[in-house]
């Protein structure tokens, strides 16, 4: 199953996220069935990381949005932990510092892109502007509806400069959250991570709902795309945005880097150094 096509927003087609099952999960009914193929993905993902940050020429941006309790952070943990720290970085976007809400809107996302040979991961993103704004009437219709705009053209000059952008929604139902919820209640160790909002944004699960579909509709291009996916079983999850991630990976046409050294003059001087180590005369 290629879930890059299965699960890509087509913007040409009319978009109805209560037409989405989030417990889809495809061909593979348990957990077991699906880890070994992950596995291979995570795999891959780690082998493609290393030739991206190698060759530095190009880098990666992941956006994932979903609604609370949906696995952002459990995403990040399960699926990128197979990539090497060092050319990987996470940012969380939070409410706006007076700072960031002293410019425009995408300025504390541009701050953030990847360098070149660079994995970074949105968790939240610029994409809040054209949601929280707009479920809670922070700023007017005018202004909001105009940023789906911005954020294509903000998307492709980040193209146009070497980084391939991906974009999960994750997609689970009211029902599965509220559990989820429990299980933080249940759980002292989860207790960190519960809060009142939780419970008082699900009246606006409608709003919601209806905002990511204009967004992910009118946002999801051929350079930026957009994918739903189903969110309910976190091992399903964890299965298609890897094998995703693995096969963009894959066609960016990543490679080492030329020699920029001539080795037979290296390998010269380290026999001369290990020579030298044990006493003896170049």
């Amino acid at each position: 199953m290629d879930y890059r096509e299965k699960f890509l927003v087509d913007p040409t087609k009319k978009l109805l996220l209560g037409d989405i099952d989030p417990n889809h999960t495809g061909e593979h009914t348990t957990k077991d069935s699906a880890e070994p193929l992950t596995n291979q993905y995570r795999e891959q993902m780690e082998a493609e990381q290393f030739l991206l940050y190698a060759d530095g020429r190009q880098s990666l941006l992941v956006v994932l949005q979903a609604l609370d309790a949906a696995g952002k952070d459990g995403v990040i943990r399960h699926v990128f932990s197979a990539m090497n720290p060092q050319g990987t970085r996470v940012h969380g976007f939070k409410q706006p510092t007076p700072e960031e809400a002293a410019h425009d809107f995408l300025w504390r996302a541009h701050a953030h892109v990847p360098a070149d040979g660079e994995v970074v991961i949105f968790n939240r993103s610029h994409y809040e502007d054209v949601l929280v704004v707009r479920v809670h009437d922070l700023v007017p219709e005018s202004i909001w509806s105009q940023r789906y705009d911005k954020i294509n053209e903000f998307e492709r000059l980040l193209t146009e400069n070497g980084t391939k952008i991906l974009k999960f929604f994750l997609h689970i139902s009211p029902e599965e959250q509220l559990e989820r919820f429990k299980k933080r209640l249940d759980d002292p160790q989860r207790h960190w991570k519960i809060s009142e909002s939780d419970y008082s944004e699900r009246k606006f699960w409608p709003q919601y709902l209806e905002a990511y579909q204009d967004a992910l509709s009118k946002t999801s291009t051929p350079h930026a795309p957009w994918y739903i996916i189903p969110a309910n079983y976190k091992w399903f999850r964890n299965l298609a945005i890897s094998q995703i991630i693995a096969d963009t990976l894959k066609g960016m046409g990543l490679e080492l880097p030329p020699t920029r050294v001539n080795i037979d003059d290296i390998k010269a001087h380290y026999h001369a150094a290990v020579k030298a180590a044990n006493g003896k005369n170049p």
